[in-house]
């Protein structure tokens, strides 16, 4: 039975890449040599596309003057027609570590092998010759080489620090090669190699282990990955090296645009495999979105017109073969165990900054905002109170009301006065209903005569009631209105447009998706930021249905439920990062949902996130709620955004301020991205 190209990881731009430490014996290059194979074939097994082993690691690396012996150079070159051969059968392009001669000089060099093929090789740059290590005592540096061919087992191939070996099977998947000590240097080859168009990047290393270092291989293999907009392979020798004077650990490490995928067990006694999927496509989409890329590449001379492509064919695994790399549930979401004070301090305080320096610019004698008892009023009250705190402020200098309409529940509306009781602002309650009705029965609505109809109309004119006096209450004392609506319900044009919740003098959470507004509440409920009684207000509304409260509740009971009409904040954010800061096609966000969300046991969850709130997802859940959201976000709801107020940046992943991030057209179809996710998406 054929599986559908949906499932296929391929099908959506991932390449499968993997670090090895192989088992090896010191200068035995017959036992290397097997072991080498070995790994390659569990590779194989793996699915694996590209596989990095360790610098010389035929020889091995520490074996000193060995190096300068004939039966050595001549063993390894033996040994490296073999695995070419041996290759043929297998999936991964292997990059092979071993010592080569040419023209009276011997190099360090990187081999590229795939499908019985020697591609080409790659001669280390800069060669240590310092502290521990002596490498210019037996080799030649390849700085220099471009443009040159080598003879390895009676076969010319290129050879040289100039080559871009491009897949003819997978599209974007190029990578290029250093050898360890090129990236401690000043300027690594990889830069040039990246702004040649590799997109994967990859350093075969033996690197010995001392107190720190592994720390160090981390910050660099991150840096570059992140400046190099590109991915980064890492690998290291490890156990069977020579331990004369030196030990080593046998650290693999993956990153893609900073992010760590995937890091090996060190000081494994046993072969380490070390695997991830890269996503290939996500990194020329960022390069494409970076001109500082592209202008580095113009100041480099354009090394994409004298680098050498060498093409290859490969046979990648097709069907489903899963997804190995971490996906975010909550891409918005701080998801660093070990810094997650800090990230949260961090998002909350940069919207407090922001509403400080307005206060400063303004002059206002006071801030009013709406306060409903729901989540983001709620949270652009404490932001206020912070910014208040930090201005020396008191807190009564905030104006509160809470609005009741027709649906407004006893639990909102109580849960809005404990908050602002609790908070200590200036607190006070305006009735909207005596004006809503007056203004239904001045408009000839069927509501006004009785008749039970809840339709946009009937819910707007209390929507804008309610912002229409908080403006003329800031005109009346001297302020200025907080907007409480936040970024996903801009994304989603869930607000209602010019005299209503879309309108404010400042928006402090439009840069703040639901899912990270639930989270830094629930922060600052936890960590004592507010005091206990706060506190538990706090937990409260976090516990509340999401609902406007502006039709009321059906004969059931049940109330307005704003998930069950626009779907799953916790998916539609989801959706948003990866449209938004990627430009994911529908079909990879679909893929990617799915494999974040079918399975709620699987994956990492945020510190803290409740147990009961752990959810789940199929594909055709997911396909339906993406297809509303790319009708809303690309058809719908533009025009909200193109006029919204001014308001802070928080994420990474964007915002979607026609000043920022995000410019589009008021008036554009969302045609093209619903026929991709009705052409690819089961």
């Amino acid at each position: 039975m054929s599986v559908h190209p949906f499932y296929s990881a391929h099908e959506h731009g991932f390449v499968r890449v993997a670090t090895s430490t192989p088992q090896v014996r010191t200068a035995d290059v017959a036992f290397n040599r097997d072991a080498v194979l070995a790994e390659a074939r569990r590779a194989h097994a793996a699915h694996v596309d590209l596989l990095v082993f360790p610098e010389l690691c035929l020889s091995s690396y520490a074996i000193d003057d060995l190096h300068l012996q004939a039966a050595m150079i001549e063993a390894v070159e033996a040994a490296l027609a073999e695995i070419v051969r041996e290759s043929a059968d297998l999936s991964p392009v292997l990059l092979v570590g071993a010592a080569l001669p040419h023209k009276g000089r011997l190099y360090n060099c990187a081999l590229a092998i795939a499908h019985g093929r020697l591609l080409g090789v790659v001669p280390k740059s800069y060669l240590p010759n310092y502290r521990e290590f002596y490498e210019k005592r037996w080799f030649a540096s390849g700085k220099t080489i471009q443009g040159q061919t080598i003879r390895v087992n009676g076969q010319d191939v290129p050879f040289g620090i100039d080559l871009v070996f491009a897949s003819e099977v997978l599209p974007n998947f190029r990578f290029f090669i250093e050898i360890c000590e090129d990236i401690w240097a000043a300027t690594p080859p990889s830069s040039l190699g990246a702004l040649a168009g590799a997109t994967v990047l990859c350093n075969l290393s033996a690197s010995n282990i001392v107190i720190g270092k592994s720390d160090e291989r981390h910050l660099l293999c991150r840096s570059q990955s992140a400046r190099a907009a590109a991915a980064y392979i890492y690998s290291a020798a490890g156990h069977g090296e020579s331990t004369t004077d030196l030990a080593w650990d046998g650290q693999g490490l993956i990153y893609e645009l900073g992010d760590l995928l995937a890091e090996s067990e060190r000081f494994s006694l046993h072969p380490e495999l070390c695997v991830a999927d890269i996503d290939v496509d996500r990194i020329v989409m960022d390069r494409m979105r970076l001109p500082t890329f592209n202008d580095a590449a113009d100041v480099a001379g354009r090394p994409e017109e004298t680098f050498r492509t060498v093409p290859f064919r490969h046979a990648p695994a097709g069907g489903d073969i899963g997804l190995i790399r971490p996906i975010s549930r909550f891409p918005f979401v701080p998801s660093r165990a070990d810094k997650l004070d800090a990230d949260c301090y961090e998002a909350f305080n940069i919207q407090v900054d922001g509403l400080m320096r307005r206060i400063e610019a303004t002059g206002a004698k006071s801030l009013v905002i709406g306060i409903s008892g729901g989540l983001d009023s709620t949270h652009a009250l404490i932001v206020a109170a912070r910014a208040c705190d930090r201005l020396g402020l008191p807190r009564a200098f905030i104006r509160g009301y809470t609005m009741p309409g027709f649906a407004t529940s006893d639990g909102t509306r109580s849960n809005a006065w404990k908050l602002m009781e609790a908070v200590g602002i200036t607190a006070e309650e305006i009735d909207i209903r005596p004006a809503a009705t007056t203004m239904l029965e001045g408009i000839g609505h069927a509501f006004s005569q009785g008749e039970p109809v809840y339709d946009v109309t009937f819910e707007n004119v209390q929507a804008g009631l309610r912002t229409d006096y908080l403006f003329r209450l800031a005109n009346q004392h001297d302020g200025f209105v907080i907007g409480t609506g936040d970024l996903s319900e801009l994304a989603l044009g869930w607000c209602t447009y010019g005299v209503g919740d879309q309108m404010s003098h400042y928006t402090v959470n439009a840069g703040v998706p639901k899912t990270l507004i639930q989270y830094l509440i629930r922060w600052c409920a936890t960590t004592d930021q507010f005091g206990a009684e706060t506190e538990a207000v706090l937990l409260s509304i976090l516990d509340t249905e999401i609902s406007p409260e502006l039709v009321p509740a059906g004969e059931d009971g049940a109330i307005q439920s704003t998930e069950a009409k626009i779907g799953p904040y916790e998916l539609n954010d989801f959706f948003l990062h990866h449209i938004v800061r990627f430009g994911q096609k529908p079909s990879k966000v679909a893929f990617l949902a799915l494999h974040a969300w079918r399975e709620a046991a699987a994956g990492s969850w945020p510190a803290g996130f409740p147990e009961e709130r752990k959810n789940e997802y199929h594909l055709a859940t997911i396909r339906s709620w993406l297809e509303k959201f790319l009708r809303r976000f690309f058809a719908f709801s533009q025009f909200k955004r193109s006029a919204i107020p001014n308001g802070p940046k928080v994420s990474s992943g964007g915002a979607l301020s026609p000043r920022g991030d995000w410019r589009a057209p008021s008036d554009a179809s969302a045609a093209v991205w619903l026929a991709e996710l009705e052409a690819r998406v089961p």
